[in-house]
């Protein structure tokens, strides 16, 4: 079944989205949450949103693969799987990035700066796309995809470490959007392309 046109009106939505909270609700919801109280729930959000550090989920990955590569194929290729789709949406972001050098809020609240400024690599013109976004939704879809039992949790979780980068004025509504889709994409081209075939062939058979 082709699935380009699902894909591409998906991809539509998701740009609308991005272009409507750029215009009408990005700087408004920043300036809200940068003003609430520095409190306990703002020191949760600041522990949360450390899940949506690549770094943990690429050596998680990367040792898996390493140490299970010549005993158990199943658990190494979701390693290996894990690793990649981290690393694709990571540097797929990063490139973004580098291109779009959006303000961060903190630039907004500073000096009025939100907008655009192509090719910068200062991290205060990197916001968008959120890169933690695109790690925490990138791994909530390998383990939804690998355990379908738990994937409401890991959504859950994963959409709460992208909502952390907003409540902790990090990101804007359209940096977080952008971000979560590019790693559930990334996510669900490897394992379409790549890993499906792989983690099939090489699953322990139930007995």
């Amino acid at each position: 079944m082709n699935r380009t046109p699902q894909w591409v009106i998906t991809s539509v939505t998701v740009i609308l989205l991005c272009v409507f909270s750029y215009i009408f609700a990005d700087i408004q919801t920043a300036l809200w949450f940068n003003s609430l109280e520095k409190n306990w729930l703002y020191e949760l959000f600041k522990r949360i949103t450390l899940f949506g550090d690549s770094l943990y989920s690429l050596l998680g990955g990367l040792l898996l693969f390493v140490i299970f590569r010549n005993k158990k194929a199943y658990t190494a290729y979701s390693g290996l799987f894990l690793f990649s789709s981290v690393a694709a949406s990571g540097l797929t972001v990063d490139l973004i990035k580098f291109i779009a050098g959006r303000a961060r809020p903190k630039l907004y609240f500073s000096e009025q700066l939100s907008g655009f400024d192509f090719f910068r690599l200062e991290h205060a013109w990197t916001s968008f796309p959120s890169g933690h976004s695109a790690t925490a939704l990138s791994v909530a879809m390998f383990f939804a995809l690998l355990f379908p039992r738990w994937r409401f949790a890991a959504f859950f979780s994963g959409i709460l470490v992208a909502f952390s980068r907003i409540y902790l004025s990090q990101h804007y509504i359209s940096d977080v959007i952008a971000g979560s889709f590019l790693g559930i994409v990334s996510t669900l081209f490897l394992y379409n392309h790549f890993f499906k075939s792989k983690l099939d062939a090489s699953e322990p058979k139930k007995i």
